[in-house]
């Protein structure tokens, strides 16, 4: 043995290799002349001895055997390293100070007086909504869109990845494509309020210009003003993962990204973190590979820091931009909510601006909340719902987390989509480098916490971003009815059959049921008579069937777009399906009883009318256990039968009617 040692010292003195640091773990020292070539793998050798590490390479064969799974070893080491902000080091450094607390049950809260923080309560349709929607449209041009799509579809029963799930199944519109339209619809609306206000407007009546309305309905008349220049385009970044990157980039390129330019999209891909063995934060090996350290997935605050690294955040500062909006990747009605939104960021000059939703007390979903310590630090953040009660029973408020006169919480639902502006955003992270705040989550195995079930990791998730900032920071949020921003498809059909009945199922059955309710009643309030849903029950699970209204993005993404569509009486029945491809459709004087589906080229005007009455499509149970039936389909419980229906295409520009 010993002459082995004295060997491999004498190697690592010829290739100027100074072994000493791996004394005390003789497997190292014994191969350190495979790193001779990479000097930065020689120092992430002598850190990881100096973190304490040395485990790692107990079980390490003598040299000549499984030499490349060593370099291997390494070439992952230095990935671990140089994706995590102030690297692996920084990494065990906190960890060991997380586990420490965790073990000593601190309360990251104490010291800390909850109070509620200023925001905005938004009513649908109201002047003040129609107002903040203007608003946030003219912004639009300003923004730039970040999408968290790092997970798979597993949990929900679907082996894709979770963007590539249809959102409603009438027209089989996935999440990504919904959410590329939509961008794509604020864009041209925005580029056209934009040239709206710049052109001498002749031949339109003062008297009946809407001003609400400009950038699609120019006066009573309804001449419509063609946006013919150049839009400025939105940028959208997609954060991925290992799991996701490649099956993303398929989905995009395999659609010719949905009608955005491939110059606008950016993946940008997170990579994972160490897994941590014990309360010493030593990194854990991976159960089937002696040469490699177990990791998993940091959490979705990863995206700020690889905004930051990308040089994203620079690129779009340097090109005017002014705000960064930041979504999840199942919630089909966010962006009925974005518009008002960013509305509220620009009027209010929030830095930071959480949309949430009204809030049940004790509701299984975190409040957002201001903290202030007893040293005078205050921050706005969500808290979540287990930890919300407690702290504001510690605190001087004996009922703790209770409904107000309003019959909700004061402290909204976060629902983690986020309008950060972009100027205070990147100085903040100059300073953080994007790091997040983390936390650790160990279970133990017993009362004493001194060993772990199983291996642990930091984690840090994105709307924990406010937690750095100063008390200068003006942080708020905007709460909009659940009806319209918030239906996250989340859980399999076997757990939400579980949810006690009136709690969210966050299923498929109810992500698509949300996206017809919500439809209907915008056209209810817009002045359509629109009936009332039916009970049914899908994969065990009791929804309203509201009729299914589908439209795109660009016939109408805001309220004021939508209510100058709709005029005289229109009424549509229960068991009607209707579809809306086009741009410049408009509803007069329509009864709808069955099913109807319009498709027109931008160019073409097509006014609809009269009495249209069909068979229509019809929902038909299916069992979510029925592997005949696609995954995407059963997942939800109904197939639809398509029975009968008027289609119509409009190809051509011109103008047309469509009264049956």
């Amino acid at each position: 043995m010993a002459s082995t040692v004295d060997s491999a010292a004498e190697q690592l003195s010829k290739l100027g290799i100074d072994g000493a640091f791996a004394d005390s773990a003789p497997n190292l020292k014994k191969n350190l002349h495979l790193l001779s070539s990479e000097q930065v793998h020689v120092e992430l050798a002598k850190m990881l001895m100096e973190m304490g590490q040395s485990h790692l390479f107990e079980k390490w064969a003598a040299p000549g055997v499984d030499d490349n799974e060593k370099r291997a070893f390494f070439d992952q080491v230095a990935k671990l390293n140089s994706s995590y902000p102030g690297g692996l080091k920084s990494y065990i450094k906190t960890a060991r100070e997380l586990l420490a607390d965790s073990k000593a049950g601190k309360n990251p809260f104490d010291g800390f007086t909850p109070s509620v923080p200023t925001g905005e309560v938004l009513k649908f349709g109201d002047d003040t909504f129609i107002n903040y929607e203007q608003a946030g449209v003219k912004e639009a041009k300003n923004a730039a869109f970040v999408l968290v799509a790092g997970g798979l579809g597993e949990r929900l029963g679907y082996n894709g990845i979770k963007v590539a799930l249809p959102a409603e199944t009438t027209t089989g519109t996935c999440f990504l494509q919904n959410y590329i339209e939509c961008i794509l619809a604020l864009q041209e609306s925005s580029c056209r309020l934009a040239e709206v206000s710049n052109l001498a407007i002749s031949n339109v009546n003062a008297s009946v210009y809407e001003e609400v309305s400009t950038f699609m309905l120019l006066s009573s008349n309804n001449i419509y003003l063609k946006f013919v220049g150049k839009c400025q385009e939105i940028p959208f970044a997609i954060m991925t993962s290992d799991d996701t990157h490649s099956r993303t980039q398929e989905l995009l390129e395999s659609n010719s990204y949905f009608g955005m330019k491939p110059t606008q999209v950016k993946l940008l891909k997170q990579e994972k973190v160490a897994c941590l063995d014990d309360n010493d934060a030593r990194l854990a090996m991976d159960p089937k590979n002696k040469y490699r350290i177990q990791t998993k997935p940091h959490g979705h605050g990863d995206v700020h820091a690889l905004l930051y690294s990308s040089g994203l955040l620079k690129e779009w500062h340097d090109a005017g931009l002014k705000w960064v909006l930041f979504f999840q990747d199942t919630n089909g009605l966010l962006f009925k909510a974005i518009p008002a939104s960013l509305g509220v960021s620009a009027t209010k000059q929030y830095h930071v601006n959480s949309l949430a939703v009204p809030r049940k007390a004790k509701e299984a979903i975190g409040g957002i909340t201001r903290l202030t310590h007893a040293d005078g630090r205050s921050m706005v953040i969500n808290v979540e719902y287990n930890q919300l009660d407690p702290l504001l029973r510690a605190t001087g408020f004996p009922d703790g987390d209770v409904n107000c006169e309003t019959g909700y919480s004061p402290f909204p639902g976060n629902i983690n989509q986020l309008i950060l502006e972009l100027g205070p955003y990147m100085e903040e992270l100059k300073k953080t480098g994007g790091a997040i705040k983390e936390f650790v989550n160990p279970k133990y195995k017993d009362a004493s916490k001194t060993s772990f079930k199983s291996s642990t990791r930091l984690e840090c998730m994105m709307q924990d971003y406010p937690k750095t900032l100063p008390p200068s920071a003006k942080v708020g949020f905007t709460v909009m009815d659940t009806w319209l921003a918030y239906a996250p498809v989340k859980n399999n059909p076997e757990d939400a059959a579980k949810v006690p009945k009136g709690n969210p199922y966050h299923s498929a059955t109810s992500g698509e049921m949300a996206i017809y309710c919500a439809n209907s009643l915008i056209l209810r309030k817009a002045g359509a008579q629109v009936d009332e849903p039916v009970q049914e029950v899908f994969n065990g699970q009791e929804v309203e069937v509201w009729p299914r209204l589908t439209w795109k993005p660009k016939w109408g993404l805001t309220f004021s777009e939508i209510k100058n569509k709709v005029s005289g009486s229109c009424s549509v029945s229960q068991k009607s399906t209707m579809v809306i491809e086009g741009h410049n459709v408009i509803l007069e004087d329509l009864s709808l009883n069955g099913a109807l589906i319009i498709d027109s080229v931008d160019d073409a005007e097509v006014r609809v009318g009269g009495k249209v009455q069909n068979k229509g499509w019809t929902l038909e149970p299916v069992d979510h256990k029925d592997t005949s039936v696609p995954e995407e389909i059963r997942i939800r419980g109904f197939k639809i039968n398509k029975l009968e229906q008027l289609e119509k295409s409009y190809s051509e520009p011109g103008k047309f009617s469509l009264k049956p």
